[in-house]
């Protein structure tokens, strides 16, 4: 693993950046909802960095600041942080709320390479 891996900072997705970014995207995207006030959301940023290195290309990893983009937050109807929805072709097709290890991450968002 890199060493610079705890440096990978996620794309930063707002309200008027989501539709382009996430539902136009051409490969499946882990989008992660979260908030400053949220201590487990911290870990699983860590966890997402790290697997968005080992993913490459295959999957986009991006993060919304739930407080800050409330329309997206309603939108997908996500209620509890850290929650992180998997879209394919602008459709959620996976989803995960609640912090859980790295390797659960990676397994849930592998089934989604080959769907």
């Amino acid at each position: 693993m890199p060493q610079d891996t705890q440096q990978v900072r996620l794309t930063s997705v707002t309200d008027e950046t989501f539709a382009a970014t996430v539902l136009a995207a051409d490969r499946p995207v882990v989008v992660d909802f979260w908030a400053e006030w949220c201590p487990p959301c911290r870990p699983v940023s860590k966890h997402l960095a790290e697997l968005a290195e080992e993913f490459g290309d295959a999957l986009r990893f991006v993060t919304v600041n739930s407080d800050e983009n409330p329309h997206s937050t309603r939108a997908y109807q996500v209620m509890s942080m850290p929650t992180m929805l998997v879209f394919r072709d602008g459709q959620v097709v996976g989803s995960i709320v609640g912090a859980r290890p790295k390797n659960h991450l990676r397994l849930s968002f592998a089934r989604h390479l080959d769907a």
